[in-house]
Order: C-alpha cells, then structure tokens, then sequence
C-alpha cells in the first residue's frame, strides 16, 4: 500500500508526533547522489520505526543572497521546478516534505536556533544525514561538528555522507546536472540524474500561432531560471495515453514572434489530435537538435520548424522510440 506524502511550508501544527529520519538539502534535480542520500534516509527510517522526512528550501538560499546584494548573475539556473522535486522525493521514498522559505529570518537564524527550532522542535528529528561539507545558519556559521554536538545534547544521531561519484570517479552534483543541460547534454544529463530529464506542467493557451503554421503546439509555462538550454528538441511526452507519445519541442523565449521575454516550452506532437489545454504533461527531453534562433519572417521560421520535425522523427526513429 503506498504511504501518502505530507508537504508543508511552515512549522506543523499540532507539532509531528512520529519523529523524523531527515535529510536537508536543496535537492534541486533529485539526481543521482540525492538518491543515494535519500536511500540511507529511507533504510535508518525503516530501522528505528521513524518518518523519512526532506528539509527543503524555496528559493534556493543563492538564489536569496543573489537577490539581497543584487547580483542576479550569482542566483544558479534551476534544474527542476517545486512540483518535480516533490514527485522525485516521493518516488525515492520520502513521506514527509519541509519546504522552508528562504527569508531574512532564516537567513539570519543562528547555527544552534536552527538546529533547536526547525530540527528538533518543529521536525522531532531523531536521525539526521548531511553533506560532510554542509553548512548553516547566520553566515554559514555552523558545520557537521556542532550538529553531532547539538544532536548528543537532543538525542539525534547524525551522519554524514561524502560525495557520490559514478563509475568514472566524476562527482555526481546539481552543478555537474546544469553544467550538462547548459551544453544541451541530454546523454549526461540523463546518467547524472539516472533518468530523462522532463518538465511537469500544465497545457495552457497561446497564440495559437502554430495551428496557423499547420504545426499545432501545446504550450508550458517553464521557471524563468531554467537550467536546460534553449532551442529545439525531440521529445515524449507523457500523461495523455496509455503510451508517450512522440513530437518536437521548442524552449526559449520566441525571438521571432514574441520580445516579451517570457520562457515557455512549445510541444508539438507528431500524428497526434486531442485537445490537451488544461492537462498535467510530463515532457522528456531526449535530444538538442540545435539552439533557438530568429528568423526575418514567418515562412523561413515555417521551413525550420517543418525541418526541427522531420529531424526529430528521424532520431526518435533511430532510438525505437
């Protein structure tokens, strides 16, 4: 039977009566190194009858500090949006979710208020895994040694996990995940997450500009802070039919037709009519075929996207997808 997942963005009220096992982290990709954490979580939990509990952040701490000393060209790209780092959490295992607003105030929470208040109080942690590398609290001020400190004083084993590294030695990491899907990587981004990359969200309505093209597109509002690169793809697209169904993707902001500087994902599906506005998609992005691009008018941008297609069908054909 599966265990339903509890998310909550403030301290529980009542306070959690069954303590946690926890884990704290940004968990932005929940790639591959975030699994092997969340697995210990999961195997302590089942061990000590507790709870395999996620402390999270949003937005990202950096992406905060990146704001108070504006400068923006310091808050990191994200990999996933809120709703895709939940699912993966849930998937690999964890049944409670803190996300915490990252604001002045907790920025400015001591190293030993975080620990009391948040971890003990407000989570009941009893077994805690960390980065050996992982900090906290006002200017960073706290570390590994003074959370087995604090936790001996408040009956909270705690453990710490040393980098994860795949079969090359190369550490798997959120910056190694960006680094690939900047490059329009899709082959490592997919062996540093250990699964495609996707975008979740729901079919809204534009400009219908596509229809008019003869290349109808469902289109998915995206995080203006997207880790991938912009331009076109193949793709599949999940949560339509009892199979994924194949197409071509567009993301970026739409040099040719748009100056508003909004990101948006535009999917065109391959031998495919439904009416999808409204609909939670899943869309796997399997292939860069190459970068965003403006055109001088819409027949040229007719003829490349008429060819992006064709490109598409061709690798999806190769890889019997």
């Amino acid at each position: 039977m599966k265990t339903s997942l509890c998310i909550f963005r403030q301290a529980p009220v009542p306070p959690l009566t069954q303590p946690s096992a926890l884990s704290i982290g940004n968990f932005d990709g929940v790639h591959r190194g975030h699994r092997a954490m969340l697995d210990q979580v999961c195997q302590a939990a089942r061990a000590h009858a507790l709870c395999p509990t996620v402390l999270t952040f949003s937005p990202h701490p950096r992406q905060y500090f990146a704001g108070v000393n504006h400068r923006p060209e310091l808050s990191p790209p994200q990999i996933t949006g809120l709703r895709d780092k939940v699912t993966e959490l849930a998937d690999a295992g964890i049944q409670r979710i803190m996300v915490a607003r990252f604001n002045r105030a907790l920025a400015e929470m001591s190293a030993s208020e975080f620990v009391t208040r948040l971890l003990i109080r407000e989570l009941n942690t009893r077994w805690l895994l960390v980065g050996e590398d992982f900090r906290f609290g006002r200017q960073r001020g706290g570390d590994i040694d003074l959370l087995r400190a604090l936790g001996r004083q408040h009956g909270m084993q705690v453990e710490g996990l040393g980098d994860i590294t795949d079969d090359k030695g190369s550490r798997i990491s959120s910056s190694a995940v960006r680094a690939a899907l900047a490059a329009g990587d899709l082959l490592q981004t997919a062996h540093l997450l250990g699964r495609p990359y996707a975008m979740t969200g729901h079919v809204i309505h534009g400009k219908k500009l596509g229809r008019t093209l003869n290349m109808p597109t469902m289109n998915m509002r995206v995080t203006p802070r997207c880790a991938a690169r912009s331009g076109i793809y193949a793709v599949l697209v999940h949560g339509l039919g009892a199979r994924p169904l194949p197409g071509v993707a567009s993301l970026g902001v739409r040099p040719t037709v748009e100056d508003d500087g909004r990101i948006l994902l535009e999917t065109h599906l391959f031998d495919t009519n439904l009416d999808a506005y409204g609909k939670l998609v899943r869309v796997e992005l399997l292939q860069h075929l190459r970068d965003e691009e403006k055109f001088p008018d819409l027949p040229t941008l007719t003829a490349a996207m008429h060819a992006d297609a064709q490109h598409a069908r061709a690798y999806l054909a190769r890889h019997g997808l």
